[in-house]
């Protein structure tokens, strides 16, 4: 999730508290292989995962296709972050604990720890090997065994066990992050069986995804946590076991990590030619005109434009005139999620479907994107753009046998509306005030119980339509400005506030906004991760990512089909319908989105001469220092800078 993200803890607990409250989770200390008090049958030794059983990748391959296996290391990356994660804020980290609720975490803290297995990067959702040398699968799906690497160390030199994992997994389950605890809700139990053999328990109808994020989840050291709590913020930096460790930092400001040498993974196929910079540095900036005088300054190396102002006019400083800084557009084919205003229904006033669409009567996108965004953007309309996952057109028949299942779940006018072409925000005449528009606006309100009183839209009750949007930076205040302004001659007093990011970290994780800006990134393999977005449970769980407070069984339903899909095509029809029921409930004024990454760098770096991969960038992870690149030269950027532009 982008944009804010890319996960309530337990605090306090004894080990036996703590195992009676996690339910069904049982973690089982170090016995001999086989000792485990349940047995099933497990099939052969995998070197990888997928949903669908589909890899790419043969068991003796050599490295991913997308990496140059020799690439030389050294040099430095630094960078903006471009997304963030669980607990992590864009303009600044005071947490070094990136998995808990508390805190705002640190960018970049994954590349500290190993997992079970990793990603691949040209394939969907296919994981292969790190900490775990094989996996082998009981026939019901339930039941996984890892068999894991006896040369895994943790930077200290003390030796990575079965132990350690068991030990992370119950962690991240009872007082990880609500979002990872949500995730590992199927995951009945974790034994360690002997120091090198793993066996991870699952309920029968789980999530497919389940399984593969589980095994992707970091692995902590359970000696280092013996005297330490789990979850609270510390900023001191965690015993890791993965490619790097935490170097300088500066809380708010700047933090590098440093490359180990003696890494004990680094020549797995898994790391073969990636992980090549000696450091990995990430800056915070609370605005974006300073941050980018900082890149023009190069007291940073690489820069993912998201300002479109930025980019359409920026870029005219010498370094960029005579080739020093280079500019590209990488396509971007994998789905950009939903991004837009999510409106809260614990509001009393967003309670009415057809007051949440009259607000986006009021939304000139075309307006907006002409005069403040160059026309760089397209209009987002479905909680999944720009991937096949999006319902387009009337429904067809796998989508309205599964619409059918709902048909008692929602009001009529719903269902008739599913089965048509799904719901778009309207189309404006680029006029900044269309009349039309705001005049069906006014209609809808007016049926929700909504009406002008001494020139303020007001309930029957008497009391005022208010609408405060909530962010944590003022980029969007020029994108919102004309939207309030509309929503001004329909009565309602709307304003826009920003709140210094520790309070608006804590405010989002306590549901206490009426709008507020977020970008969901959904993945090829869409599963459990719903449930968080979109599920009646998350939408009472604190710090979840259910934004809006969607509580619909039909919702509920159609995430469970989607979760049970059997094949690809199964899948493809389920997130569709479920499209279309979300798109139905008006839960959010969709924005804007590109198919495109805009990269900016200085041209110190070098990269694979061969094809990106289709589901990620691959930087830092794929790319190096060009042989005697200089170093970056840090100047400090200007103390102020005028009018904030807007993001990309």
């Amino acid at each position: 999730m982008d944009r804010g993200s890319p996960l309530p803890a337990l605090p306090g607990l004894t080990r036996r508290a703590a195992l009676k409250a996690g339910g069904a989770l049982a973690l089982t200390g170090l016995l001999p292989a086989g000792a485990h008090a349940q047995t099933t049958e497990t099939g052969p030794e995998l070197h990888g995962l997928s949903a669908f059983g589909d890899l790419k990748y043969a068991p003796d391959f050599p490295a991913f296709d997308y990496v140059s296996p020799d690439a030389p290391k050294g040099g430095t990356f630094s960078q903006i972050g471009p997304t963030a994660a669980y607990n992590q804020s864009f303009n600044t980290f005071n947490s070094l604990n990136g998995y808990i609720l508390k805190g705002d975490g640190a960018q970049g803290l994954d590349l500290i720890f190993d997992s079970l297995m990793v990603r691949a990067f040209d394939e969907p959702d296919a994981v292969y090997g790190l900490l775990a040398r094989s996996v082998a699968v009981s026939a019901d799906g339930t039941l996984y065994r890892f068999r894991l690497r006896p040369e895994a160390r943790f930077h200290d030199g003390s030796r990575l066990t079965s132990a350690d994992v068991a030990f992370s997994l119950l962690m991240l389950k009872l007082k990880g992050h609500p979002i990872i605890a949500q995730q590992l809700r199927d995951m009945t139990s974790v034994a360690a069986e002997g120091e090198d053999a793993l066996a991870i328990r699952f309920a029968a109808k789980r999530a497919r995804d389940v399984p593969l994020y589980v095994a992707t989840l970091p692995v902590f050291s359970k000696a280092y946590y013996a005297g330490r709590p789990f979850d609270q913020t510390t900023m001191e930096p965690p015993l890791g076991s993965g490619p790097y460790r935490i170097g300088r930092f500066e809380a708010g400001r700047f933090i590098a990590y440093e490359r180990v040498a003696d890494y004990w993974g680094r020549d797995l196929p898994v790391n073969r030619g990636i992980n090549n910079f000696d450091v990995l540095r990430f800056e915070y900036f609370r605005d974006r005109d300073i941050g980018f005088e900082a890149f023009k300054a190069k007291s940073y190396l690489f820069r993912q434009e998201f300002t479109s102002r930025t980019w359409a006019t920026g870029y005219d400083f010498p370094a960029f005139k005579d080739g020093r800084v280079k500019r590209e557009s990488l396509p971007d084919q994998t789905p950009s999620g939903a991004q837009g205003w999510f409106l809260n229904l614990r509001r009393p006033q967003f309670s009415d479907r057809r007051v949440r669409e009259a607000l986006s009567y009021a939304f000139d996108f075309e307006w907006t994107n002409r005069n403040l965004m160059f026309g760089l953007y397209e209009r987002t309309t479905s909680f999944f753009e720009n991937s096949e996952l999006k319902a387009e057109g009337p429904a067809g028949p796998d989508e309205l046998a599964l619409i059918e299942t709902v048909k008692g779940k929602v009001p009529p006018e719903v269902y008739d509306e599913l089965k048509g072409e799904p719901w778009s925000p309207p189309v404006s005449d680029g006029s900044g005030q269309d009349r039309a528009l705001l005049r069906h606006a006014v209609q809808l309100l007016r049926e929700a119980g909504w009406s002008i009183r001494d020139g303020r839209l007001a309930n029957d009750k008497g009391q005022p339509f208010t609408l405060e949007f909530l962010d944590d930076e003022g980029s969007l205040e020029r994108h919102t400005a004309p939207f309030i302004k509309n929503l001004g001659t329909l009565g309602i007093a709307a304003s826009f506030r920003v709140v210094d990011p520790a309070q608006y970290q804590q405010r989002l994780k306590e549901f206490d906004f009426d709008a507020t800006v977020r970008r969901f990134s959904v993945s090829t393999l869409p599963g459990e991760a719903l449930r968080a977005f979109f599920g009646s449970r998350a939408a009472a769980t604190p710090g979840s990512n259910n934004l809006s407070g969607i509580a619909s069984p039909a919702v509920d339903a159609l995430v469970e089909t989607v979760i049970a899909a059997r094949s690809r095509d199964e899948l493809r029809s389920a997130c569709r319908a479920l499209d279309r029921l979300l798109r139905a409930g008006r839960y959010w004024v969709p924005q804007w989105y590109s198919g495109q990454h805009r990269i900016a760098y200085w041209n110190v770096f070098a990269r694979p001469d061969k094809p990106a991969p289709r589901y990620d960038r691959a930087i830092p992870s794929s790319w190096w220092a060009k042989p005697d690149a200089p170093e970056p030269e840090p100047e400090p950027p200007p103390a102020s800078a005028p009018d904030t532009p807007p993001p990309g």
